[in-house]
């Protein structure tokens, strides 16, 4: 052996024990970790999957604040480490499901699905984390403990009656038919939100830019509020909103009826100067304050108002769609081509954020996961969940709308600036998922998308 052979393979087993001492040191680290996991009265199910999670060290690059080994400060470590962390908690944040552990309670139902897809898939922890990692890979049985919870969760909190066997662990939930809700202030809801006397010269009503004949939107890019003003985003959809589990593309309103509140006082859109104008107004209207007071005694409040047009709006349903007649066992229900489009739409992440009982409203996703959707061309309506949370991870972030009768609530995306759902499925396959689409695939998810078109069935107001 020449002289400069023997250096290089000196050079080559000095290398692989720095290797292999590196990878005992990290396999001893994460142990350690596991073994620290706070255990104190969980549920033996619960300690068994937190345990899992710190083990497999998904926390590193999935919550901002976890406990990094020392080579996490080394330059060319440090760099790496930093990319994947803002690029993991990016695409995922992990500490939801991890309180929900700790503090056993529900999981978020986005996120049961986000985990359930890269379980299925061996998506996670990837290879590169696990060259290092040897602690991190997981095995087949771990995966399916993991897939396990997920199912429990979903069953014990979210899934909804009626459904086939067969599809019974599905991420998209059957639609309900009804709500249990209070007929009188349903009827006086119904006369509240068709009332333009809730704007500040009478023009706009709340049915302005929701109009239930037109499946609870208004059909432009962005709406049209009082003398004529145009908003800064598109209005979404006002049917099945009672699922969704905040208001508004940012999120800003807790419930329906903080949600009724906003838009009264918006100088851009109802532009009422205050809740007493309103309540001026509607106090001269002798029949409707009668009916008002024998429901809410207190009489005109911006309280009972929001609180009344909430209840109606928790009427606003469309159930019956082909696809929940298909998930409760009628094989006949969709198409071949909207089947396939079905299995198309969770092969492709899709049903990761659209899931649910109205495939989606139950996260903020930032428009652009995978690709810059915008580069100087923004406003503060893009900016989104960010002017909520005043968090940077939340730049770009809207929640993720609803799927329910898509086909009839163009333009899409929040600043209504795409036309068609071909269009809409090729660009969120691209700046969502990373993949460029084949137009076969994408006719076959706009197929299935075709099967969500419910039917409205306006609540009984005989007698009210």
């Amino acid at each position: 052996m020449t002289k400069t052979k023997k250096i290089i393979s000196a050079a080559v087993i000095a290398a692989g024990l720095c290797y292999f001492g590196m990878v005992v040191y990290v396999w001893h680290f994460d142990s350690q970790r596991s073994e620290a996991s706070p255990q104190r009265g969980l549920t033996p199910e619960n300690a068994k999957i937190l345990k899992m999670l710190n083990q497999k060290g998904c926390d590193y690059c999935h919550t901002p604040s976890a406990a990094l080994p020392f080579y996490a400060s080394l330059p060319v470590a440090k760099q790496l480490m930093d990319y994947d962390i803002r690029t993991g908690t990016k695409i995922f944040d992990l500490q939801p499901i991890r309180e929900s552990l700790l503090e056993g309670s529900v999981a978020p139902e986005a996120d049961l699905a986000k985990v359930e897809w890269v379980m299925q898939h061996n998506a996670m922890p990837p290879t590169r984390y696990t060259a290092l990692h040897w602690a991190g890979k997981m095995s087949q049985a771990e995966r399916n403990d993991v897939l396990d919870w997920v199912k429990q969760q979903r069953q014990r909190y979210y899934s909804s009656p009626g459904a086939a066997v067969k599809w019974q662990d599905e991420p998209v939930q059957i639609l309900p038919h009804s709500l249990p809700v209070d007929g009188n202030k349903v009827a006086l809801g119904t006369r509240l939100f068709h009332d333009p006397r809730l704007s500040g010269d009478g023009t706009v009503s709340c049915a302005s830019c929701h109009a239930l004949g037109s499946r609870g939107v208004d059909g432009l890019k962005t709406s049209t509020g009082i003398k004529g003003q145009k908003g800064p985003i598109n209005a979404p959809t006002v049917f099945n909103a009672v699922f969704n589990h905040q208001q508004f593309w940012d999120g800003r309103a807790s419930d329906l009826q903080a949600q009724a509140g906003g838009p009264p006082l918006n100088p851009k859109e109802m532009g009422a100067s205050s809740w007493n104008e309103i309540i001026i107004k509607l106090n001269q209207d002798a029949g409707l304050k009668a009916k008002f007071l024998d429901t809410y005694p207190q009489g005109f409040t911006a309280a009972t108002i929001t609180d009344a047009i909430s209840e109606f709006e928790k009427t606003l349903l469309t159930p019956d769609s082909p696809f929940d007649r298909y998930l409760r066992g009628d094989d006949e229900a969709i198409t071949v081509q909207q089947a396939r489009g079905y299995q198309l739409f969770k092969e492709h992440k899709c049903a990761t954020c659209h899931m649910g009982k109205t495939l989606g409203g139950q996260s903020y996703e930032p428009l652009g996961l995978r690709k810059d959707y915008f580069t100087t061309d923004f406003n503060d309506a893009d900016i989104g969940r960010l002017n909520v949370t005043k968090n940077d991870r939340d730049r770009f972030r809207q929640k993720v709308p609803t799927l329910r009768n898509i086909t009839l609530t163009a333009p899409y995306f929040h600043r209504g600036d795409v036309a068609t759902l071909d269009e809409a499925v090729k660009q969120m396959m691209i700046y969502q998922v990373g993949e460029k689409p084949s137009q076969p695939d994408v006719d076959d998810i706009v197929a299935f998308l075709g099967s969500l078109q419910g039917h409205y069935q306006p609540y009984n107001l005989f007698g009210k």
